[in-house]
């Protein structure tokens, strides 16, 4: 499952990169294209792989990534993911050493 993570992010935010651009300032205008976009997250969510459900009695593990503006996790338990997180670092945070930034992650993910 090595990379799990860095995949499912760079398909995600292929798919959402249209939807995301809405959120400029004086940018919404919902057309084809974001209803695509729309239409093809919706289908990502609900198809393999589904998330499961956490069993405490067994093993499980947290894949981090530290980018340089953003940071995220994915939960793996029997080679299912079982949680995701991802979050855009602010100005502040994106100057931080990776090591600093994948240790955020991994207590953001303890959190949640």
């Amino acid at each position: 499952m090595i990379g799990y993570y860095k995949r499912f992010v760079a398909h995600y935010g292929q798919l959402d990169k249209p939807l995301t651009s809405l959120l400029k300032k004086n940018a919404f205008q919902w057309g084809q294209e974001a209803q695509k976009a729309f239409e093809s997250l919706k289908e990502a969510m609900i198809s393999a792989p589904v998330l499961a459900l956490l069993n405490f009695t067994k093993t499980f593990v947290v894949e981090t990534d530290a980018s340089g503006n953003g940071i995220g996790a994915v939960l793996i338990q029997d080679s299912h993911p079982i949680f995701y997180l991802s979050r855009a670092l602010s100005p502040k945070h994106q100057v931080m050493s990776t090591y600093k930034k994948e240790f955020m992650v991994v207590v953001l993910a303890v959190e949640k």
